[in-house]
């Protein structure tokens, strides 16, 4: 299968570094350096140079109904440019994401980031919670409280008190299908995904167990996203922990 996907995408690929050509390489930092933010400016023509992202995040990067690639529409443009950059770079494995993506410059992946970024769209409803009331309990107590005794966070120190994230480089958690959550905060916990230097994610997700996982991706599957999920300016306080590719304390 992939190997069917990867003769279909390759026009594409090679069509989108043939563009990348045309646009001026970004001397690459070291991977612990944060990027600048983004410009405001969307290139003209964005549309027709992300049909590939579409094709599987779906129209305008709203997400499909598979319930694996996630949405990508409004999310804060350095957080995805940061995940491009993962894709690129290693720190994130995904074949179909790394054969696209190898060839092109920072400069055009932050377009792409922008064009994104800017999009805003109405949220689905979520489906009906997937986990007991208990289950469902644990995952908010994590989510809105943390848990102390063993040094876990709570994901609104970091993620914003309504969950839609910061400006410019710290995600939502919320308009997200449950088996991607899953998925992601197990790759985090074994060391298949990884983030710039120091990867606070890493550490936070080696301190959860499985059902601490399976509870906090319940909760936060069945949460409506509210502002119609547009991230917040700045944390209302700083971090617990130093995170790569994120400003010193959240902030801009």
């Amino acid at each position: 299968m992939i190997d069917s996907l990867r003769t279909w995408l390759r026009p594409l690929a090679l069509w989108g570094a043939a563009l990348a050509c045309s646009v001026a390489a970004a001397a690459p930092g070291p991977a612990d350096s944060v990027p600048a933010a983004p410009a405001a400016t969307v290139p003209a023509g964005m549309e027709s140079r992300v049909l590939a992202c579409t094709t599987c995040h779906g129209k305008e990067g709203r997400a499909t109904a598979e319930g694996y690639f996630p949405r990508i529409a409004g999310k804060p443009a350095g957080y995805l440019h940061n995940q491009l950059l993962n894709f690129r770079d290693g720190r994130r494995s995904y074949p179909q994401m790394g054969y696209l993506i190898e060839h092109l410059t920072d400069d055009y992946l932050r377009e792409m980031a922008v064009h994104f970024a800017a999009l805003d769209l109405p949220y689905p409803p979520p489906p009906a919670p997937q986990g007991t009331p208990a289950q469902l309990e644990q995952g908010r107590a994590l989510v809105q409280q943390g848990d102390a005794a063993r040094k876990i966070p709570a994901c609104v120190q970091c993620h914003g008190t309504t969950m839609t994230g910061v400006a410019p480089s710290i995600p939502g958690l919320l308009g997200l299908p449950r088996d991607y959550l899953n998925s992601q905060l197990g790759a985090w916990k074994t060391g298949q995904r990884k983030a710039q230097s120091p990867d606070c994610m890493a550490d936070v997700a080696r301190q959860l167990t499985p059902e601490d996982v399976s509870a906090v991706s319940a909760w936060l599957a069945a949460q409506p996203v509210p502002g119609n999920g547009k991230p917040v300016a700045s944390l209302p306080a700083a971090m617990p922990a130093r995170c790569g590719g994120v400003a010193e304390g959240g902030r801009p």
